[in-house]
């Protein structure tokens, strides 16, 4: 196969500056994508007012529930593009490529006319105040018109992710994110369209990355090349994408649910404490993404260090991305909470919001760095082809776990440090859990790995 200038060579040489060198475009990447959340929440809250604030912050864990199940199956076409190529199966990984592109056309439809359909009833099912509700389904509906975009974009990206190019992903978002901003501010400052206003200025822009992201991979001259007449379903593909993918998928919906619940308990103090909690939310997202960067890092690496057979290198893969997501986590995580009046003061002018903010950066955020190695040793395993066991220790530690602090331990002291509390506490209890799996599964996979 020919090797490109964005490919790194992941089976051969030392590991901690290729993972940094895979990791900060992909970082650079996810923050850009935040960016247009963060754009709507900044320039709604500053133009439009604190209840159309609310609404956009209010919708954000219910469209990752409705959402996460699909972009779920991203993360297993990364995964067997990413092991064939590692094996040099290039045919395998050609049809792999055409096989995610199919899935990415069927689920951008499918949560297209979910997200359409449903909104409304679920906004009513999290209790969103009567001040909110028609701004937040509105909202909602115009943002899921972009979703075939939005999927074809994650798919694109997860299979160039596959050959260790995050450089082009994270172009193709620079470009989409300058013209997301640009249209918020002619929407809603210029044409006064408040919520339908940042709605479609994202939906243009996920449909810019998505057709950038099309092109770049047909004119890959590579086994990754994408010929649109080939575009079709190999079953053996979809049920290896689904092995992986599907477990990963509801292990975020899952953790959405969680949320989705949280946040209709935040609900219930009412619309100032939503926007503050929106907005702290969103601060709190890029420590977030910077992490999930390291986190596809591990994936990746894995896969291609499994395809090689090369099982020695696991451990050091897992080292490399454990050290470099907790010095990520504790200074954006830290730095978020010591910067956190600025920055709240970014979405919005409304200094009664303010307090409510900080209170979620310093109790969630702070001790972010535990969800980034909880999420090392999930990836980790997934690239050992491992995924249903770390989303049950998911479910049972973190989304199980939440769902009975709420119930219990919030009924008895209905306060928001309570609530928020139960994060950093069930991201504890997982990476411990995740730790002794991944043992597990890394003797298994090197006894087997071995012996072929």
């Amino acid at each position: 196969m020919k090797r490109i200038k964005h490919e790194i060579d992941m089976c051969n040489g030392p590991l901690l500056g290729k993972v940094l060198k895979f990791s900060l475009p992909l970082m650079l990447s996810g923050i850009l994508q935040l960016l247009y959340n963060a754009a709507d929440v900044a320039v709604v809250g500053r133009y439009a007012g604190s209840n159309s604030l609310a609404a956009v912050g209010s919708t954000g864990s219910l469209i990752n529930l409705m959402i996460n199940l699909f972009i779920g199956l991203s993360v297993g076409a990364s995964v067997v593009v990413a092991k064939n190529l590692g094996a040099h199966d290039f045919r395998k990984a050609h049809d792999a490529v055409h096989t995610s592109i199919a899935l990415s056309l069927v689920s951008g439809v499918a949560t297209l006319i979910i997200g359409v359909c449903f909104s409304a009833f679920f906004l009513k099912l999290m209790d969103t105040p009567g001040d909110v509700i028609d701004l937040a389904t509105l909202y909602m509906r115009i943002y899921f018109l972009g979703m075939p975009a939005l999927m074809v974009y994650n798919f694109g990206s997860a299979i160039l992710r596959a050959m260790g190019d995050t450089m082009r992903p994270l172009f193709f978002l620079t470009i989409s994110g300058i013209i997301n901003v640009a249209l918020n501010l002619l929407f809603v400052r210029v044409f006064h369209m408040d919520v339908a206003g940042v709605a479609l200025a994202t939906i243009i822009s996920q449909y810019i990355s998505a057709i950038l992201v099309v092109i770049c991979l047909h004119k890959l001259e590579n086994c990754c090349h994408l010929d649109f007449k080939a575009i079709r379903f190999k079953k053996a593909l979809v049920l290896e994408t689904i092995k992986v993918g599907l477990p990963a998928g509801i292990q975020s919906s899952l953790f959405s649910i969680s949320n989705v619940l949280i946040q209709s308990s935040i609900n219930s103090f009412g619309s100032t404490v939503m926007a503050g909690n929106a907005a702290a939310s969103n601060i709190e997202g890029f420590t977030y993404t910077s992490m999930n960067s390291i986190y596809q890092a591990a994936i990746t690496f894995t896969s291609q260090n499994v395809g090689a057979k090369k099982p020695e290198r696991i451990n050091r893969v897992m080292l490399s991305t454990l050290l470099t997501v907790t010095a990520v986590g504790l200074v954006m995580g830290i730095g978020s909470y010591l910067l956190g009046e600025p920055l709240l003061k970014i979405y919005s002018t409304d200094t009664a919001i303010i307090p409510y903010g900080i209170t979620r950066l310093k109790i969630v955020c702070v001790p972010y760095f535990l969800c980034g190695t909880m999420e090392i040793f999930v990836g980790m395993l997934r690239g050992m082809n491992c995924s249903t066991l770390p989303m049950f220790v998911s479910i049972f530690g973190s989304c199980v776990f939440r769902v009975l602090w709420v119930y219990t331990a919030f009924r008895m002291y209905p306060t928001l440090e309570t609530l928020y509390i139960a994060y950093p506490i069930s991201w504890l209890l997982c990476t411990l859990v995740h730790f002794i799996c991944y043992l597990i599964i890394k003797k298994r996979i090197t006894k087997k790995l071995l012996a072929e």
